[in-house]
């Protein structure tokens, strides 16, 4: 079995719980969505070039950067086929801390019983992704205090429904939460001034930092 590997590389972590840590990234091809801001829509494309990698030569590589962190990213991560071998494996060392970018579509309940991780950064689809739709509701019930449910925001809309979902699923009460603007979209002071507006306790703002350090269109950053 391998793997659809588009992008490995080093960088900082640039958004969640860990941000502005150093993480090693494995970027998988394909996914289910298509998000009107997405910006690694190229990785999407079912002709896209890619590394076919097994679990041994990704834990391997992973290995060689002696980076702890770990982000599983996309596309779609958990729609790769027998995605799950490969996150038992990671799982089993105990050395790495293994993060996996969902875009809450996804049934998180068959990842979610394994021991040492996977954390998930999840994605709850707002109305301005034109994907909301798609969102698989049950799983806020699979989240912990170690996960993070991650709302990108484009307008006022998009913050009242975030709201609105934070509260009718106790959000706060089982995991982090995190607004981020929709990159040249949306001012982050009026998500600040939401946020107060609301009194909107323990909710994060995060700016892109990948995309304030180098080029927003750049990529293995």
């Amino acid at each position: 079995m391998t793997y659809p590997v588009v992008e490995k590389f080093i960088s900082i972590n640039g958004e969640g719980t860990r941000c502005g840590q150093l993480s090693v990234f494995i970027r998988f091809a394909g996914c289910n969505l298509n998000c009107s801001f997405c910006d690694t829509t190229w990785a999407n494309k079912t002709d896209v070039p890619c590394e076919n990698l097994s679990a041994d030569q990704i834990y391997e590589y992973i290995l060689s950067t002696k980076v702890t962190n770990v982000t599983l990213t996309g596309g779609e991560p958990l729609l790769v086929p027998e995605i799950l071998a490969l996150l038992e494996k990671l799982a089993k060392d105990e050395n790495l801390y293994v993060e996996i970018e969902t875009n809450g579509s996804v049934n998180l309940e068959p990842f979610s019983r394994l021991l040492n991780g996977p954390y998930f950064t999840m994605d709850y689809k707002l109305p301005g992704s034109g994907m909301e739709t798609f969102m698989d509701l049950s799983n806020f019930s699979y989240l912990t205090k170690d996960d993070t449910v991650k709302f990108v925001v484009g307008d006022r809309n998009d913050l009242e429904v975030a709201k609105r979902i934070i509260d009718n699923y106790q959000l706060l009460d089982r995991c982090s939460i995190y607004f981020s603007p929709v990159f040249g979209k949306i001012d982050p002071q009026d998500i600040v001034n939401f946020m107060i507006e609301q009194r909107l306790n323990r909710v994060n703002l995060q700016l892109q930092l990948h995309k304030i350090i180098w080029s927003p269109d750049e990529r293995g950053v």
